[in-house]
């Protein structure tokens, strides 16, 4: 990928949620600042997006429309964070091989400092600099910002010790942001729920999905497993979690 001179190029921490799609919009309207790549922790067997359980195919219909290489971070299924802060270096490492000059790494967070704090540790400890470009944004306009956009998004993950199960695979518009309680944040920063990101000003093409299994793991999160649309007409989730 060519660089202009003029801007400093970056990669984005991607999760393939509305955070990341957001910092993406707001790196690319900053004349600062050319997005070269999507880092990207994927588990590995599972073969999804560690942490919120998206299908890898997923994932690269999302690069593909957004024009962007995928660059992976690859984790075991169980992982320590010693472990992870290795991987993650290693795969910094690779990145920069293949982009010779690259020192800025952005992220979508919102306003949790402390882990603020530690991506910028982290950060440091793989030589590159932390950009947080939607950093103290308004959080319930940030969230309605989104949806007038024209982006769709599905819950993926909830955290049932925050918000009810019946959540998940629920679409993220107004309707959800009216329902959610009072404790919930409106972007899910403190975790309470994850999304996946379909379509969008930011992307050339829509990724057209729809709802399978609802499953709980670890007797706390609830999966919403998106497929690819051509594999079946879309269903609404099923309220009755399945434990796994």
């Amino acid at each position: 990928m060519t660089v202009t001179p003029s801007r400093t190029p970056v990669v984005l921490s991607w999760s393939g949620g509305k955070d990341s799609s957001l910092a993406l919009a707001a790196l690319r309207a900053d004349a600062a600042y050319e997005v070269v790549g999507l880092l990207t922790s994927v588990t590995r067997e599972y073969d999804r997006i560690s942490i919120h359980g998206v299908r890898r195919a997923l994932l690269q219909a999302q690069a593909a429309s957004l024009g962007l290489p995928l660059l992976e971070v690859t984790l075991e299924p169980v992982t320590s964070n010693d472990a992870y802060e290795q991987a993650f270096r290693a795969g910094v490492a690779r990145v920069r091989e293949k982009i010779p000059g690259l020192r800025h790494i952005a992220y979508g967070d919102l306003f949790l400092e402390d882990v603020r704090a530690y991506r910028e540790r982290l950060s440091a400890t793989a030589d590159v600099i932390p950009v947080f470009p939607i950093w103290g944004r308004d959080t319930a306009e940030l969230a309605h910002e989104f949806i007038d956009a024209g982006y769709r998004a599905h819950l993926v993950c909830v955290d049932t010790q925050q918000l009810d199960a019946g959540f998940v695979a629920r679409t993220f518009d107004r309707a959800l942001l009216e329902a959610l309680p009072s404790s919930v944040d409106p972007c899910g920063e403190r975790g309470e729920f994850h999304t996946f990101v379909s379509d969008g000003p930011i992307f050339s093409e829509a990724i057209e999905v729809r709802v399978g299994e609802v499953v709980l793991r670890d007797n706390r999160f609830a999966y919403a497993d998106l497929l690819p649309a051509d594999q079946g007409n879309e269903q609404k989730a099923d309220q009755r979690v399945r434990a796994s």
